[in-house]
Parts: C-alpha cells; sequence; structure tokens
C-alpha cells in the first residue's frame, strides 16, 4: 500500500530538490530553509509555514489573501504567515517559497554545489 506524504514531506522534497537550498531545524523547532546561509521561509510541521518577504512584496501578498500577519510580528509588512490546510495550500507555499529562493538567487546567486 502507497502512503500518502504529509504536507511538510511534500514541501521538504520540491524545496530541497531546487540547487544550493538546504533544510534543517531553525532556532524553535521549526524546518527551515536555506539558500546561502539565507532563510527563504520554515514550516512548523503540516499546519504552517513563515516567510520574510522585502515590505512591498509583503504588503501585496496580504492584500492578495495569500499570506497573513506572522503571529510574532503583527502589523509588521514582510514578516508573513501561511496555514497548510489542504493541497492547495502546499501548492501556494511552494509558490512562495520560489518566490523568496528566486529573488535571493537573483541577487546574491546560487552557492556553489557541496563538491
Amino acid at each position: 500500500m502507497t502512503r500518502t506524504q504529509t504536507a511538510s514531506e511534500q514541501i521538504i522534497d520540491e524545496v530541497t530538490s531546487w540547487p544550493g537550498v538546504e533544510a534543517g531545524p531553525g532556532g524553535r523547532g521549526e524546518g527551515a530553509f536555506k539558500v546561502g546561509g539565507h532563510e527563504i521561509g520554515h514550516l512548523h510541521r503540516d499546519h504552517a509555514a513563515h516567510f520574510s518577504f522585502p515590505a512591498k512584496v509583503g504588503l501585496a501578498l496580504k492584500e492578495e489573501g495569500r499570506v497573513v500577519d506572522h503571529p510574532v510580528f503583527p502589523g509588521k509588512p514582510g514578516p508573513a504567515a501561511r496555514q497548510i490546510e489542504g493541497e492547495a495550500d502546499v501548492r501556494d507555499v511552494l509558490e512562495l517559497l520560489r518566490l523568496n529562493y528566486d529573488r535571493l538567487v537573483a541577487r546574491y546567486g546560487r552557492p556553489a554545489e557541496p563538491q
């Protein structure tokens, strides 16, 4: 019998396939994704994803209803959160992580792959 992947397993498998992405524990038990030492976002198990965007990007995403205020930084324009309740949320979390990934790679370049 084939087991269905959890939301976090789907997200981890996809994001760690992107060149230069490293996954590991964050400072508060979350699973963080980094590229070149810069965090692109992190997961709180299968329930939520947190991000930090430039202020204009964060405000636009909040206006679109794709993210809400980060619970630790209410009212701040850049920090954001997204609940994960179904497949549509998994897809959007992946798109939001990719947005940060592409932004950071454009700014700093892709890190060298380990030898």
